[in-house]
């Protein structure tokens, strides 16, 4: 099982705004942006987030995955009846979860959401970071780091700057 975080961050360190505002990051989806996407993706078979950040896409225009999706939540306890066939909501920790998903055959995951990712680092159960930095500081917001109670290295792979000045930077989880 291999665990992936994609995901934008501002200058400062967040990936939205308190209101989970994505405005100043979507002004940078530009070609290059979504064609980055589409081949990180393609390497995925399934999605895992958490409430704040599926309630954030059900506000979108349409439905934006095309992969399974598994929203992590206590609160939520049904989805729309459109998406019932995309999207399933778990209550469970980071590593029961991963067994689960294995379980159902499931092999390179997604994770995405602040406090999803958090969970998942603290648990030291991410294998791969792709951060891309926007040019801008918005001052405050959800961060996408917290607290660790220890150090989890990470090999820098390579650092990609793209036209419009987002700095897409990837690194793999440095095993002993």
């Amino acid at each position: 099982m291999k665990t992936i975080v994609y995901i934008g961050t501002s200058l400062d360190g967040f990936i939205a705004r308190q209101d989970g505002g994505i405005d100043w990051l979507v002004r940078l989806a530009d070609d290059e942006a979504m064609e980055s996407y589409k081949e990180f993706i393609g390497r995925i078979d399934a999605i895992v987030t958490g409430r704040g950040t599926f309630e954030k896409v059900l506000t979108f225009p349409s439905w934006p995955y095309e992969k399974k999706v598994f929203v992590l939540s206590n609160s939520i306890k049904q989805v729309p009846e459109i998406l019932k066939e995309k999207v399933t909501i778990l209550s469970m920790k980071p590593g029961e979860l991963l067994s689960y998903l294995s379980g159902e055959g499931f092999s390179c995951i997604y994770i995405d959401g602040g406090k999803v990712i958090q969970d998942f680092l603290k648990e030291d159960l991410i294998d791969e970071l792709i951060i891309s930095k926007a040019p801008v500081l918005i001052g405050s917001g959800i961060p996408l780091f917290g607290y660790l109670d220890r150090d989890i290295q990470f090999n820098h792979i390579r650092t990609r700057v793209h036209s419009n000045g987002l700095v897409r930077s990837y690194y793999e989880r440095k095993r002993e």
